[in-house]
């Protein structure tokens, strides 16, 4: 058999070699358990040892060697940056690529929450702050919800104390015989008409008299007329009631709308000389609200 060249070997050898080293995929070799891998379990012992730093570029070297598929890596790395450096924003990195190993795992749904927190630990960060803008928009909103619904209960209250002062006094004014209607109330210090007085003019033939609202008017001055003098050839008569106005009275005629108090400010000026009327007039005024139309008063000086 003829030989082959030496030089010819050679090449052959060479171009064998090239394609075995740089053009044909080498056999992936299995990786072992990454909880076995000397590394992890180095950088965990790092990490007990409180020497974070050093566990981090650990955990960060065995996710390279692993291509990126190192879960239990990416999950340390993420603790670290979220708990002991502080930068959410590579924590939610190596959280999420966690998840995405690890997908429908309890301990995926826990991250999630870690990766929700590292969100709000950014959002601080902002000058804005929106997050904390919206959870105080929200407390505000809840704080006036509360207050309208104390609000309608204070209101109902309200209206139950009111109903109930008015059921007394009804029940008051009925046990004393009295009429009280909606919008009227009887005062008799005031002046005002009693209810129990006898029926005089319109109400005694059956009309209903109309009262109108008291209206103020300005005091009239009255001249007093001087009485005739009795004639000498007549001694003069007395008896119990006098037959003509007492020296000093004037008198008055009750009207629609009249009360003490008003007769007393046209009279004198003021409101608060109604009880000399009243005083003046005990032989026809039971009390101080027994006033009727057409009553005949005596105006003291």
């Amino acid at each position: 058999m003829r030989r082959l060249p030496s030089w010819f070997l050679l090449s052959f050898l060479a171009f064998a070699s090239l394609l075995h080293t740089g053009c044909v995929p080498q056999a992936v070799m299995p990786f072992t358990a990454e909880a076995d891998d000397p590394d992890y379990r180095r950088a965990k012992e790092l990490l007990r040892m409180g020497r974070e730093q050093e566990a981090l570029a650990q955990f960060l070297r065995l996710i390279d060697q692993r291509g990126g598929a190192a879960a239990e890596s990416h999950l340390e790395v993420g603790i670290l940056y979220h708990k002991h450096i502080k930068d959410p924003i590579a924590a939610i990195y190596h959280y999420r690529r966690y998840r995405e190993l690890r997908p429908g795992t309890e301990q995926a749904r826990l991250v999630l929450q870690s990766i929700e927190a590292c969100i709000r630990d950014f959002a601080r960060t902002l000058p804005a702050q929106p997050l904390d803008n919206q959870v105080d928009r929200t407390d505000l909103m809840d704080a006036i919800d509360r207050l309208q619904r104390e609000n309608l209960q204070l209101k109902e209250q309200l209206a139950g104390a009111r109903a109930a002062v008015l059921d007394t006094t009804r029940q008051a004014a009925a046990g004393e015989g009295l009429s009280v209607s909606p919008g009227f109330e009887l005062e008799p210090s005031q002046g005002g008409f009693a209810a129990d007085a006898p029926a005089t003019g319109l109400a005694a033939r059956g009309v209903e008299p109309e009262y109108a609202a008291p209206v103020e008017v300005s005091p009239v001055p009255v001249v007093p007329v001087p009485l005739p003098a009795p004639s000498p050839a007549v001694p003069a008569v007395t008896s119990p009631v006098a037959a003509t106005p007492a020296a000093g009275m004037r008198r008055h005629v009750v009207a629609k709308g009249d009360t003490l108090q008003l007769i007393s400010l046209r009279y004198y000026g003021t409101r608060s000389r109604f009880r000399e009327i009243y005083a003046a007039n005990r032989d026809v005024m039971s009390n101080e609200g027994t006033l009727r139309i057409g009553m005949e008063l005596k105006i003291p000086q």
